[in-house]
């Protein structure tokens, strides 16, 4: 899965007993050298699908890690983008792989904005808020746009139930909640907690007005369902 380049076992280990601030600021410095990084086609699928919502001025990218949604942001804003992130190491990979940016070191549970951005993207960070910090950080983000702005992330289809991917889900989200449960810090990360329902549910109770737009670019399962849809949450 890694590249000769990516982090060891070893150093996967410590992360994974560290707090998640303490663990990506480890592997910040070779966290684009791993699969957790989000990948340039879903990327530009992300891109494709944002450029027919627009226009767009200045954008947000939340969680943004090493900056790889930054490049989303300004391939689809005309004015100012943001990154925000409580990781110091992926906020500095984020800061040279785009010098431009604006970049915010905080908490997105307490985003220091007020309702700036046009539009607001995320990646890959949903499993280290659990349900109910789920609803914080949607507030959040709504208190950071401007009336009619737009939050969007991509959302894949869950794996068929039994399926090698689902089990291997399950087994991961199983081990986290035992190692939460007897060591501290604790380090959120589960894929199994970030449901299309409840995350519609959860949206709607922040004050957007939801849509689902298949990503077609990225195909679709044997059923006729797409494999990922953009979530689109406008604020009313």
């Amino acid at each position: 899965m890694f590249t000769p380049q990516g982090p060891t076992l070893r150093e996967l280990t410590v992360q994974a007993l560290s707090s998640v601030e303490r663990g990506y600021d480890l592997l910040a410095e070779k966290f684009d050298a791993t699969p957790f990084r989000t990948s340039d086609r879903l990327l530009t699928s992300v891109t494709e699908s944002l450029e027919a919502l627009g226009p767009f001025t200045s954008g947000l990218d939340v969680c943004c890690g090493t900056g790889a949604g930054l490049g989303v942001l300004r391939s689809v804003c005309a004015g100012r983008v943001t990154g925000v992130d409580f990781s110091t190491g992926m906020l500095d990979g984020a800061r040279l792989a785009h010098p431009g940016a604006t970049l915010v070191r905080a908490d997105a549970l307490a985003l220091p904005f007020g309702p700036v951005f046009d539009l607001a993207v995320s990646f890959g960070a949903f499993g280290h808020f659990l349900p109910d910090a789920q609803r914080t950080l949607f507030a959040q983000v709504h208190a950071s746009l401007r009336p009619g702005g737009t939050f969007a992330f991509p959302l894949p289809a869950p794996p068929p139930v039994g399926s090698r991917l689902y089990w291997a889900l399950w087994g991961f989200d199983a081990t986290m909640r035992v190692r939460n449960a007897v060591l501290r810090p604790p380090f959120v990360m589960y894929y199994r907690t970030f449901r299309l329902a409840d995350v519609r549910t959860r949206l709607t109770d922040a004050g957007f007005e939801v849509t689902l737009t298949p990503m077609e670019s990225l195909g679709r399962r044997e059923d006729g369902s797409p494999r990922c849809r953009l979530v689109v949450a406008r604020k009313a």
